[in-house]
């Protein structure tokens, strides 16, 4: 008798009412825990003819992906991008960009949202009151009125950057940053604004950039030692060339993962980013180096790529704002290909008013991108309409509604469990944002099917990189950290 296969449902016939008939399946992950000389023999394993396939037959059958992926049946064709049909619905309360003006223009418009910026008076102390946790506009106000300039604040970064590297443990924020590209860059945004011509409320503004984004003259690693060997970085990414439009102040490519593939920030070449407000605790991945400068307060934003959360995990470990933006809202070009269906251009900001003004400085499509079609023109939320900055009187956030599915909310550590059901509570108490009790099916198989196209992307990827003489020269730890990811494109 054949295996009995397992049936998916179509989405149609699905419900994500509270009362779906959905069983809901705990995440059960069964892989060894290994590291270094260990690692690499494994990962000799691996790929070799004769353990490989002994290997590659249990995980699979261990971790459910022979179940869900050689015998299922599924009803409905697959899909190779992210594209879904988009409902044009009316809203209220929003300013909508048009798709043809400039990255200033863009930024502009967004600050038309923004309620004005409150009396500053202490900014202007720098001897009190260090650029520590300032917001995009509280840079900018500083520098039209005189007070500070761009070339002073890239001393105080490098300064500060220098300082994190001398302790002990070396905080690890950085990759690496150029002194002289920085200090030009600043002292072009102090002639501008000292002429009265900034070219947007981002000039001379430090903004920090991940080392998965093409900013030239940077080489772009992926957090490897060899990926810089074998491609040039010849031209900014897309989203760069918006900022520099905007007159950003760029600091430097920051510590990720290595080639994205972690959630802790840990990289063996570059060191472990450490969490700023413990330097015992990791500040989480892939993006963790950007996430942590904003939380140190080096910078109020920085440029992240989102795959599966690389974004948004660190942000919440560092106790800041990360968005993943969607999927072709921001140009990919310039971006390593690690996920390019998964993968997106994020932003962490210190602040959501910091994060607005970041992605409506980066967003947009490019012609020649690789997307079967392009979203519409995005929608800016008016935030001034409460008074005085009261965020509890904003009719945008009492309108919010907000899904649980209380299965997989509460499939978490007690006090993970608690702190999200405080700030639950808040957002309900305090804002009047509604919760909803839904369903979401099929969680562990979503799991399981981003593990693979993932895995399988970056894979295909680099495989192009993977030159014989890297092998053991620099990039083995590269095919230790793929070969139990790449082993299931195996068909055995």
């Amino acid at each position: 008798m054949g295996t009995k296969k397992l049936e998916l449902r179509p989405v149609s016939e699905m419900s994500t009412s509270k009362d779906s008939d959905t069983n809901y399946t705990a995440a059960n992950v069964k892989a060894p825990r290994m590291a270094g000389l260990l690692l690499r023999c494994f990962t000799w394993m691996m790929e070799s003819d004769i353990f490989g396939l002994i290997f590659r037959l249990k995980l699979k059958k261990d971790n459910l992906i022979t179940k869900v992926f050689q015998q299922t049946e599924y009803h409905e064709p697959p899909m190779f991008q992210p594209h879904f049909p988009i409902e044009e619905v009316e809203e209220s309360g929003v300013i909508q960009l048009e798709q043809n003006r400039s990255p200033p223009d863009h930024v502009a418009r967004a600050l038309e949202c923004l309620y004005p910026l409150p009396s500053r008076n202490a900014i202007g102390d720098r001897n009190r009151h260090p650029f520590l946790h300032w917001k995009i506009r509280d840079y900018a106000e500083a520098f039209v009125s005189g007070r500070i300039t761009p070339y002073l604040v890239a001393e105080r970064f490098l300064s500060a950057v220098e300082d994190s590297c001398n302790r002990s443990p070396n905080m690890c924020f950085f990759i690496a940053y150029n002194e002289e590209d920085i200090l030009r860059q600043a002292s072009e945004s102090t002639a501008r604004h000292a002429k009265g011509k900034p070219l947007s409320v981002l000039d001379g503004v430090p903004i920090a950039v991940k080392d998965e984004i093409d900013c030239f003259p940077y080489l772009t690693t992926g957090g490897t030692k060899w990926m810089q060997k074998v491609r040039k970085v010849k031209d900014d990414a897309a989203c760069i060339k918006r900022l520099r439009a905007c007159g950003a102040l760029l600091v430097g490519k920051t510590n990720m993962h290595e080639l994205g593939q972690g959630t802790t920030g840990i990289n063996p070449h570059y060191g472990a980013v450490r969490n700023p407000y413990d330097k015992d605790r990791c500040a989480g991945g892939s993006s963790g180096g950007s996430a942590a400068a904003v939380a140190a307060g080096l910078c109020p934003a920085a440029l992240g790529v989102d795959g599966g959360g690389s974004v948004r995990m660190p942000a919440a470990l560092c106790g800041v704002v990360g968005l993943k933006g969607t999927y072709g809202r921001v140009s990919s070009a310039g971006v390593l290909p690690l996920n390019w269906t998964l993968g997106s251009v994020g932003i962490l900001a210190a602040s959501v008013e910091d994060t607005l003004i970041m992605y409506t400085a980066i967003q947009g499509h490019l012609a020649q991108d690789w997307i079967a079609s392009f979203p519409p023109a995005a929608n800016l939320p008016i935030l001034k309409d409460f008074e005085d900055g009261d965020l509890s009187k904003s009719k945008i956030i009492s309108s919010i509604k907000i899904a649980k599915y209380s299965k997989w909310f509460d499939d978490s550590d007690k006090s993970v469990r608690t702190t999200c059901y405080s700030a639950l509570n808040v957002l309900q108490q305090e804002y009047g944002v509604k919760v909803l009790e839904v369903t979401i099916p099929e969680l562990e198989e979503m799991r399981l099917a981003h593990f693979i196209t993932i895995g399988s992307e970056i894979s295909a990827s680099i495989g192009e990189y993977m030159i014989p003489e890297l092998i053991f020269e620099s990039a083995l730890h590269s095919m230790a950290l793929l070969a139990p990811v790449s082993c299931f494109l195996h068909n055995a």
